[in-house]
């Protein structure tokens, strides 16, 4: 099942058609795309009965198939071979932040630049679909509802100020971009183990493979689950690989009219224009 969003309305993307769920539901389930994670398994049943749509899929309409998430978890230092890059140790728990819920974007987006030291990070976004209070590891696939692909943009300058401001420097306007839309995890034939990377105007920065996850979705899900509950339809960053911009010799940053194209193995592919800062 690839679950959507169009003009806020939850559509089922089904080959080059949609089929908007509210409408061919009868009313069983609402158009807000959050409102069918407190019920995901009676949804998902529902879901593998519709074949087909009665619209077509125009790119474009695409928006963040998560657009109203309670929490927002992000990971930092998650791939062996971004830790290595970095020159940091393997960590022994989950570095974790959080990314405002209001920098989530959509994944055709256009993103402002807030600063001349904008990176790129792109990351397997796991969404929440069922509460999850601490939740063993081997549960946690059984908790999450599907994937994305997601950017951690971040501007790394005020990040790394005042003692570290990740949240504040990774949750600017546009700064998470997720889509195209939500896989369920039949839909894969090995979560643990797709290809990810990214590109700068055809030119490709990252490239790698979940599988290089050093705490992986099972694993995340059962540490932050042993802090607190996580809910249906939260967002979990899982981290990204090396090849980000702030590693490179020299460093290298997003200059307004590059376009930043994100891909993960089995789930799709996102596109973000970046443009200078307004004012």
């Amino acid at each position: 099942m690839k679950l959507a969003n169009v003009n806020d309305r939850a559509v089922l993307v089904l080959g080059d058609q949609i089929a908007d769920v509210a409408e061919v539901s009868e009313g069983r389930f609402g158009p807000d795309p959050m409102a069918l994670f407190d019920d995901w398994a009676a949804f998902t049943e529902f879901a593998a009965t519709v074949t087909t749509g009665s619209a077509p899929l125009v790119e474009a309409d695409l928006d963040n198939p998560v657009p109203r998430p309670r929490q927002v978890f992000a990971i930092g230092l998650n791939y062996r071979s971004h830790a290595e890059e970095s020159g940091m140790a393997l960590p022994e728990i989950p570095a974790t932040f959080t990314k405002f819920p209001a920098s989530l974007t959509g994944p055709f987006a256009d993103v402002e630049l807030a600063g001349a030291t904008v990176d790129w990070e792109v990351e397997l976004v796991a969404v929440v679909g069922a509460r999850a209070d601490r939740v063993a590891e081997a549960d946690g696939w059984a908790h999450i509802a599907g994937l994305a692909v997601g950017q951690d943009l971040s501007e790394r300058t005020v990040q790394f100020a005042a003692g570290s401001q990740f949240s504040l420097g990774k949750s600017y306007r546009g700064f998470g971009p997720i889509g195209p839309w939500l896989v369920s995890l039949d839909e894969l034939a090995d979560p643990d183990d797709l290809a990810l990377g990214c590109s700068i105007d055809g030119t490709t920065v990252q490239d790698a493979r979940t599988s290089d996850l050093i705490f992986s979705v099972p694993q995340l899900v059962a540490e932050l689950s042993k802090v607190l509950p996580l809910l249906p339809g939260d967002v979990i960053f899982t981290g990204t690989p090396a090849g980000v911009g702030v590693t490179s010799k020299p460093p290298r940053f997003l200059q307004a009219g590059e376009v930043l194209e994100t891909w993960i193995e089995g789930i799709g592919t996102i596109r973000n224009h970046f443009v200078a800062p307004a004012g």
